[in-house]
């Protein structure tokens, strides 16, 4: 049934475009169109949310591909060189749409795709992408079921447990916690799958909560904690989320640190609590400074560029996903590289063995097509000048 019903969304999406004239990218065989320069193209896939909950952070991520698409706009794919066009498809931070912008690329013959930002439209439109034949690499998608029995997606990202287990032994070795507060949405698999993982590994007292979708105001959940006397809030949610409960911890004097995952780490939570005595810490994937010639280069782009500027929040600060971003362009030249074809089944086929060290560190794939990687960083928000800093590098075995 699942086959049947991703054939036919790809089917749908084909005759919809066909029916109204094409789209912003015509379907022809993947590398089978020419550019201005004359060079052949190879389409690469970018799927993610450019609206929804996790807009934001999307439109970060999406970022690190375009700035990478600007600074390498060809690849040389054997012996003949092509010019790389990124065609983008929304899949609005929404599961139930997932499947639909997953199959708005396949009908774009695209030789491979990059995202999601966000695992649990990954792991909706992850069918879709099977079923085409075509291969899909998560850049900052970290919930373990996205490549769990499927074969096309692989990722270069840390995953939850690890995440986890870094933020609980940070508790620990930072604050000595006994008993934590943990809160996230309610049937959002990314949330719950953290607060799962963080509760298996905490030893000690968890209390948890989950809100509704749509809760715009956390003040009892904040009031719980308070009286529970709890020694860190965990709240591993979206970006809109996050910026909502962070500010009102700001506004409230709240005294408990609150941790989060690598969802907060933006510049828009970031905001929020700016100005305040809140302690905000978040686990991520970089940290200003890591590549000073990527950090120059991107930021010079960003003031240059009204709307990546935009996008990216209002200022130049770097967000983690931006470099995962960058760094997952690569990746994916590195995978038309080794494949010496533009068709996504030899794509597919050379991805395991690529390799490759970005900005984020070095880059390789295990049986499951995860990232092989031990390290996370651990920020915290300087409150006073608006920027993150870095607290420690974790390490778990």
């Amino acid at each position: 049934m699942k086959r049947i019903l991703a054939l036919a969304l790809t089917l749908v999406m084909v005759l919809s475009l066909a029916a109204c004239g094409g789209s912003d990218t015509p379907a022809s065989d993947a590398g089978g169109d020419t550019s201005d320069s004359g060079n052949p193209v190879v389409r690469i896939g970018v799927f993610e949310p450019a609206t929804g909950d996790s807009g934001a952070g999307g439109k970060q991520e999406m970022l690190g591909m375009q700035y990478a698409n600007r600074e390498t706009p060809t690849v040389d794919i054997g012996g003949t060189t092509y010019n790389v066009e990124l065609v983008y498809a929304d899949n609005g931070s929404d599961p139930a749409k997932a499947p639909t912008a997953a199959a708005e690329l396949v009908s774009n013959d695209v030789s491979l795709v990059l995202g999601s930002y966000g695992s649990s439209v990954a792991m909706a439109g992850g069918p879709v992408f099977d079923e085409a034949g075509l291969a899909a690499i998560g850049v900052t998608c970290t919930n373990p079921n996205i490549t769990a029995g499927n074969d096309y997606y692989f990722r270069i990202c840390f995953l939850d447990n690890f995440q986890a287990q870094v933020l609980v032994n940070f508790a620990k070795d930072k604050f000595s916690a006994q008993k934590a507060y943990c809160l996230g949405e309610l049937g959002n698999e990314y949330d719950q799958g953290l607060i799962s993982f963080f509760e298996q590994n905490f030893d000690g007292e968890v209390i948890k909560d989950s809100f509704p979708t749509n809760t715009s105001d956390f003040t009892t959940y904040l009031n719980k904690a308070v009286n529970e006397d709890v020694d860190v809030i965990f709240c591993p949610v979206s970006i809109a989320y996050a910026t909502q409960i962070v500010g009102l911890a700001a506004s409230m004097g709240l005294e408990i640190p609150l941790l989060g995952s690598d969802t907060l780490d933006s510049n828009v939570v970031l905001e929020a609590a700016q100005g305040s005595s809140v302690q905000l810490y978040v686990s991520t994937f970089y940290q200003e400074g890591g590549s000073p010639e990527f950090d120059e280069g991107i930021k010079a782009w960003l003031n240059e560029d009204s709307t990546a500027m935009t996008n990216n929040g209002g200022n130049d600060t770097i967000a983690a996903v931006t470099a995962m971003g960058y760094d997952a362009y690569y990746v994916a030249l590195e995978a038309l590289k080794a494949a010496g074809s533009t068709d996504p089944g030899d794509v597919k086929a050379a991805l395991p063995n690529v390799t490759y060290t970005g900005v984020s560190g070095a880059i390789a794939f295990d049986e499951q097509g995860d990232a092989i990687r031990d390290t996370a960083y651990i920020k915290t928000a300087d409150t006073a000048n608006n920027v993150w800093t870095l607290e420690t590098v974790q390490t778990v075995e």
